[in-house]
């Protein structure tokens, strides 16, 4: 069998370089570009970005190891290891750990003074090659655990945990390899396929790496999206559309099985005066509050929602009249018992109906649980009201 010839098996390192050098300030800008439209909704981005130019420093200043000589190297092996730390960093953000600024500095500076032995004081490329596999070992594990850890069970968080995973035992295999390395020469861009082998994998890898990280962002991203538009922005509940889209999924399960569904409409009582007397940042708070209590008298298969202003509706799937009528009045007492005394006090007005048959609308159970609500502020407020069924058309 004819091998290949040895010009195929060697890897032009310096045209990599430049595609690293190029596709990792790509990356940088798009991910501080995302982090700087979603600060706040998703953390880590910023430090990826910056990880990714001290790559691109790292890539410049081996490039240039002909014209700069060992400060060059020492300058590329500080910036590989801030970048793959600051990595872990962004990481460790994004899941809203602590940031282990303490291990950084403490492997980076090591990793520097290890360097600067094998570069200047007793030159050996295998040993620097395998400080810095070390170090970047330490980060890539700290990642693995993480993702491994706290990720949520998507194809996203899997993809990025799969690669560090492989990169955490690439740079593991790497260190006992150069361990047993007898190269001595500075010029990474003319030594052997060990060094060729190590460039193509930490380029390749560092690029995959930043896509699977910025992968697990968008997909936060999609969730803080979706979250926005089916939920309250102030209370956190549900919103009109989040409710329209959970009833109809438990009309559609219900009516199948020929299960009752009732609904509560609630509206706090005088809230227009509280709102006059002590100003909407009060009016706010009062409405916090109000679905505060509301949500911890429901059962989990239950759904609060605010439809605008002061009023609340509550969905609440295979549940009759007597089963409504006693959530009403754990909510009617919790506002009793368990209200913020700092806030001015406060009683509802509320009023139930149930489905009277599978072809009845959302629009007509609104209607009749809205006009049990007017019927109990007519009534004297602060109390409960049932819907006729007489009220159907």
């Amino acid at each position: 069998m004819t091998p290949w010839p040895a010009p195929l098996l060697q890897l032009d390192l310096r045209t990599l370089l430049l595609m690293t050098i190029v596709m990792s300030g790509v990356m940088s800008v798009v991910m501080y570009s995302v982090h700087r439209s979603f600060r706040g909704e998703v953390r880590g981005l910023d430090r990826w970005a910056l990880g990714l130019l001290c790559v691109v420093g790292a890539g410049v200043s081996f490039a240039l190891n002909g014209w700069a000589g060992k400060i060059g190297l020492l300058a590329a092996n500080m910036l590989l290891f801030w970048g793959v730390g600051l990595s872990m960093i962004g990481t460790q953000e994004f899941f809203a750990r602590r940031p282990g600024w303490g291990l950084f500095h403490g492997v980076w500076l090591v990793g520097g003074v290890l360097t600067v032995w094998w570069l200047y004081l007793q030159p050996h490329l295998g040993a620097r090659i395998a400080a810095f596999s070390l170090g970047a070992f330490v980060f890539y594990a700290m990642q693995c655990w993480l993702v491994w850890r706290h990720g949520l069970r998507h194809f996203s968080y899997c993809f990025f945990g799969v690669l560090v995973t492989l990169q955490a035992l690439t740079v593991l295999a790497r260190l006992f390899i150069a361990l047993r390395t007898d190269a001595v020469t500075d010029d990474v861009l003319r030594n052997g396929a060990l060094v060729n082998v190590f460039m193509a994998l930490a380029s390749f890898m560092s690029l995959m790496l930043a896509i699977a990280f910025l992968m697990m962002a968008m997909r936060r991203l999609q969730s803080i999206l979706e979250d926005r538009s089916t939920h309250d922005p102030l209370t956190g509940v549900l919103n009109r559309r989040g409710f329209d889209i959970f009833y109809g999924k438990q009309r559609v399960q219900l009516g199948r099985e020929g299960r009752p569904l009732s609904l509560m409409s609630i509206d706090l009582d005088r809230f227009k005066a509280i709102n006059d007397r002590y100003g909407h940042v009060v009016g706010d708070r009062v409405l916090v509050q109000i679905a505060n209590i509301i949500s911890g008298a429901l059962r989990e298969s239950d759904y609060v929602a605010r439809f605008g202003g002061e009023e609340f509706v509550v969905l609440l799937p295979d549940a009759e009249v007597p089963r409504a009528m006693m959530v009403a009045d754990r909510i009617r007492t919790a506002l009793r018992t368990d209200w913020d005394d700092q806030l001015p006090p406060c009683t509802v007005s509320i009023g139930i109906g149930t489905h009277v048959s599978r072809e009845e609308t959302l629009d007509s159970l609104l209607g009749r649980t809205d006009a049990a609500l007017y019927r109990a502020k007519e009534n004297g407020r602060d109390r409960v009201e049932l819907a006729e069924t007489a009220e159907i058309r």
